[in-house]
């Protein structure tokens, strides 16, 4: 068994409109994953992790024409599960189906990301997974984040941080950010990351707040 941790970046008709609020359309919404999904047959179904003021997003649902049922679950006044169901494009739905066929199998969750990329990992043989990623349509671009590794699923609070989130912590320890006194800057991240000093702050707070919501909440 092989496990890969891969990036995609769905666009066109590969990315119906609630996936483009949750990833990144949506600035009330400081976190957004795909907990489980069910695309064998019509209507599609969705089971969400959301994080943030839900309550919005809840709004545009009930708004949306290819939202053909919805129920939110909150857990806290800024998080909730929410489970969909409605319609969505044959490309959309072939899209998840490339990461099901044959030995292989998706991990949930799939993470939503601020720039549209959606990150998510599948174990299965070396020979399903190589199928599965040049099948991947050439209007949607796929990143190979990670090759291997002994974890299948998040199963720390660490693993709760997108990747984004974890080399921004991790470049900040390295640098002195959280040290006393502190012997780095946010500017002195971002030049590690190679991103703006407002985008490596981001990161940053988003980390902190979901460790220490994982941390007292749960």
């Amino acid at each position: 068994m092989r496990r890969v941790r891969i990036t995609l970046r769905p666009q066109g008709t590969y990315a119906p409109p609630i996936y483009e609020r949750l990833a990144g359309g949506a600035d009330y919404l400081e976190r957004a994953r795909i907990v489980n999904w069910n695309v064998s047959s019509p209507p599609t179904g969705f089971l969400f992790r959301l994080e943030g003021d839900y309550r919005r997003f809840e709004r545009e649902l009930a708004d949306s024409p290819m939202v053909a049922d919805y129920e939110v679950l909150p857990i806290t006044d800024r998080a909730c599960y929410c489970f969909l169901e409605g319609a969505v494009s044959s490309a959309a739905r072939s899209l998840f189906e490339n990461f099901t066929r044959g030995s292989l199998m998706t991990v949930p969750p799939i993470e939503c990301n601020d720039d549209g990329t959606n990150t998510f990992a599948i174990v299965g043989t070396e020979r399903d997974i190589q199928a599965a990623v040049d099948g991947v349509p050439d209007e949607v671009g796929v990143t190979l984040e990670r090759v291997g590794g002994k974890r299948v699923a998040a199963d720390s609070v660490v693993g709760r941080l997108s990747d984004r989130q974890r080399d921004a912590v991790e470049t900040a320890l390295e640098l002195g950010y959280y040290d006393v006194p502190r012997e780095a800057t946010g500017a002195d991240v971002a030049a590690e990351l190679g991103c703006a000093t407002a985008t490596a702050a981001e990161h940053l707070q988003k980390a902190k707040s979901t460790v220490f919501a994982s941390l007292f909440r749960e």
